[in-house]
């Protein structure tokens, strides 16, 4: 891909930090604030299916997998049509769509014209709107950043929103639940996708025209995607682990969110509580990764949060005593978990970026989207089957286990045993 001049602040010399870099903020400021309204919407749409509707448990796990299973579908298609065109107009409409159809929720609440069909429709429509966007996010970051060498901080930058957006947003969600009603808080959601839209169209960063190609082969372009992915042996390893990481965290979230609406009768506002005081987990990991990576090998690092991640799981179904206690064990479960995913979600998405070439960089994203997605869609619906034959403690436990048993393709892994980043993407020889 060929380069063009920069706006003067999009250019930031390698010794100095991301702070002067105003288009790569105006980014990091619309997609946090996004990630919260996302937050709000993960505990307000279930809840609008439970509270509204009735809806049972199998019926939440399919809303949760219709929510995800665009990309399995979509994803790799999605991104070999992204690579062919600039990142930051397909991200603009991909958040008008979701503003508007997030929008769209109350009004026909408010005209008594929602139904469980038609949420679920919703809900997939937006998913297919995700997919849009996040395989477009990812390349678009290199192009704000330009050096590789602030890949790891722009990671841990990202990390830290998305976590801070965990941290606030489950009691936000819980809060505006209980004082609004679940459909009318998803408000909230449509109007941080405004913030978002409003973020990129005042970034001037030029972006790279994708260089024009003779011919377009939609299948060998996903095969290339796909090939990037599981020929190299790092790439491969963080796709399937990452498949077992979110196939864990989804199925867990979906079944406690059961577990504590029907079995323990845990209010919107205390669910909310729960995620929100674990979510700073996640914060904290964000906040130390840069130096925890510079300090230690970053293959170990990688294996201990991951192992966080995986382990995090077993506390819920232990939890026993007085209900105090049970919440204290619930939060404790949670935060190993967002701890873990937060210092290892860095590592992941720079070494993704750092072994790939700008003209993959789409196709790659959307392989592994579809891995990672997919593990989280089959996850919420597997929750909701498991919920429904098993009862939610259960359920909680058989999925512990497996979560548990992951390690040890962790410990086996290629991942773990890497020093540090890789100094430059390889090049394909015929990536297109």
């Amino acid at each position: 891909m060929t380069q063009t001049s920069t706006a003067p602040d999009a250019t930031v010399a390698p010794h100095q930090s991301l702070w002067h870099n105003g288009d790569f903020l105006r980014f990091w400021l619309g997609e946090t604030v996004s990630l919260l309204g996302t937050q709000v919407t993960n505990l307000a749409l279930p809840l609008t299916a439970i509270g509204a509707f009735g809806a049972t448990d199998e019926q939440v796990g399919l809303l949760r997998f219709l929510q995800l299973v665009p990309y399995l579908g979509l994803a790799l298609v999605i991104g070999v049509w992204a690579d062919r065109r600039r990142r930051r107009p397909v991200m603009l409409g991909a958040n008008l769509v979701r503003l508007l159809l997030l929008g769209l929720i109350p009004v026909l609440y408010w005209c008594h014209a929602l139904n469980l069909p038609v949420l679920m429709v919703i809900a997939c429509t937006v998913g297919i709107a995700s997919v849009v966007f996040d395989v477009s996010w990812m390349s678009y970051v290199p192009v704000l950043v330009k050096s590789p060498g602030h890949y790891v901080e722009a990671s841990a930058r990202m990390s830290t929103g998305s976590s801070a957006a965990d941290v606030a947003g489950p009691g936000l969600a819980g809060v505006l639940v209980s004082a609004l009603s679940a459909p009318v808080a998803l408000v909230v959601d449509a109007c941080s996708y405004a913030v978002s839209v409003v973020s990129l169209l005042l970034i001037r960063t030029p972006e790279p025209r994708p260089e024009p190609v003779a011919e377009r082969h939609l299948w060998r372009e996903l095969k290339d995607g796909l090939g990037w992915v599981m020929q190299d042996s790092v790439l491969r390893a963080l796709a399937l682990i990452g498949f077992c990481c979110n196939f864990s965290m989804i199925t867990t979230w979906t079944m406690f969110l059961l577990y504590g609406t029907h079995d323990l009768h845990l209010g919107s506002t205390t669910l909310g509580a729960v995620f929100a005081t674990a979510s700073v987990g996640g914060l904290i990991g964000a906040l130390i990764s840069r130096k925890v990576i510079a300090r230690f090998p970053l293959g170990r690092v990688y294996l201990v949060a991951q192992s966080a991640l995986l382990l995090g799981p077993t506390l819920i179904p232990s939890a026993t005593g007085p209900r105090p206690v049970m919440i204290g064990m619930f939060v404790l479960s949670f935060f190993t978990t967002y701890l873990g995913l937060g210092v290892a979600g860095v590592i992941i998405v720079s070494l993704r970026q750092a072994a790939t070439p700008q003209s993959m960089m789409g196709r790659m994203t959307a392989a592994f989207r579809t891995l990672l997605f997919g593990g989280g869609a089959l996850g919420g619906l597997s929750a909701g089957l498991l919920t429904g034959q098993l009862g939610a403690r259960g359920a909680l436990t058989v999925a512990a286990a497996g979560s548990a048993a992951v390690v040890i393709g962790l410990v086996l892994s290629p991942v773990s045993r890497l020093k540090a980043l890789p100094s430059a993407p390889k090049q394909m020889a015929a990536a297109r």
